[in-house]
């Protein structure tokens, strides 16, 4: 195997330098879907987990679609992460992790924008996408599983099965994969210990200045059915999606909703 393309949990672990004890690092040559690994631990799990496939099989998006990637191609992970609160306490989580994998990314020279609630863009395309499932913890609080999908290279036939453009980095796809993991897990971890501390709230003004559609007129779709039409004004504390209506400003709550430019 291409040793750019290799992967190790050892490696990983010593570009992170994670303390004995503090992170579980798993690398596996192909799966169906890190997170329905990890979903299916999470009631044995005691500390936070990393799970990494070089390949997935059959790997999910948001509202039950496919993530579609080749072997080598792109950077699939899920990570584990536990939060002592309630399930509410956790909206604007998705955001708070498009936040951290732009810091990540930024600092690597690739510069990235946000698109709500859950995906990252590189000139207007999708270059990597977040889904976040939860399970309650047996000791209380919640295990959070938060998936990542990140494209490296794009395949003109992966393309083709999207059925739409798709951006890549490939740049990134240069780099040592376990030091590229451990960097982008460094920023996940630290905003996460800031996000279980504080809430979205923080993340807000970040998060905005890294909107793709300010001030664009959009509209809310949820099941092909047409909910909201109107500007997008970015997002609020609660990581609310601000739309700005003929009737006057609304705020989107996250879920089974697609943005889409109008």
């Amino acid at each position: 195997m291409n040793e750019t393309f290799a992967m190790d949990a050892g490696a990983i672990a010593r570009h992170y330098g994670t303390p004995a004890g503090a992170i579980d690092i798993e690398v596996v040559t192909e799966t169906g879907s890190t997170n329905a690994d990890l979903l299916a631990r999470a009631a044995g799990l005691r500390r936070p987990v990393l799970r990494v496939a070089l390949h997935q099989t059959a790997g999910r998006g948001r509202a039950g679609r496919s993530w579609l990637s080749a072997p080598g191609t792109a950077l699939t992970f899920s990570l584990a992460w536990h939060f002592a609160g309630p399930l509410r306490e956790l909206a604007g989580l998705p955001l708070a992790v498009g936040v951290a994998l732009a810091d990540a990314l930024g600092a690597l020279d690739v510069p990235v924008q946000l698109k709500w609630p859950n995906d990252v863009l590189r000139d207007g395309a999708k270059l990597a996408g977040v889904l976040i499932e939860t399970q309650a913890a047996p000791s209380g609080g919640v295990w959070a599983v938060i998936g990542v999908g990140l494209n490296l290279l794009m395949p003109d036939d992966i393309e083709q099965r999207i059925g739409r453009s798709v951006a890549a980095a490939p740049w990134l796809a240069q780099m040592d994969r376990n030091a590229l993991i451990a960097q982008l897990l460094g920023a996940l971890a630290a905003n996460l210990g800031q996000f279980a501390q504080d809430g979205f709230a923080p993340f807000c003004a970040r998060w905005n200045r890294l909107h793709a559609w300010q001030g664009v007129p959009v509209v809310i779709i949820d099941r092909g059915v047409t909910l909201h039409e109107g500007v997008a004004a970015g997002v609020d504390d609660w990581g609310r999606l601000l739309l700005d209506t003929a009737a006057g400003r609304i705020a989107i709550v996250a879920g089974d909703v697609s943005l889409r430019e109008a």
